[in-house]
């Protein structure tokens, strides 16, 4: 993971209160005070980043009339947060503990 460094666990999981998923780290984190401009082409944390990560996932979650936020992990890592609709269809959809899925690049 570019901005996080070689040992940052990345994990994938649906939200518990609404219908979406989440992507979370525990990595440094976004500071708060730059979390309403992540999305914005151009942005970046990185000396050599070129600003197009964060712009195209909004893009691209837009397009389907979903929501994203940033948030902070309990260990200060970055959590994104996708909502996909208003209303969760909890009949048919497993619990986050069981298509949670933990990738870690060492």
């Amino acid at each position: 993971m570019d901005h996080g460094g070689n040992d940052v666990t990345v994990t994938i999981g649906t939200l518990d209160d609404e219908a979406g998923f989440f992507v979370a780290d525990d990595g440094p984190g976004v500071p708060r005070e730059e979390r309403s401009d992540v999305f914005e082409y151009g942005y970046s944390s990185a000396e050599n980043g070129t600003g197009l990560g964060l712009a195209i996932v909004n893009n691209i979650v837009e397009a389907h009339g979903w929501s994203i936020m940033v948030a902070e992990t309990d260990s200060g890592g970055a959590r994104f947060e996708i909502t996909t609709a208003s209303e969760p269809d909890q009949s048919a959809a497993p619990s986050s503990t069981d298509r949670r899925a933990e990738l870690r690049r060492s």
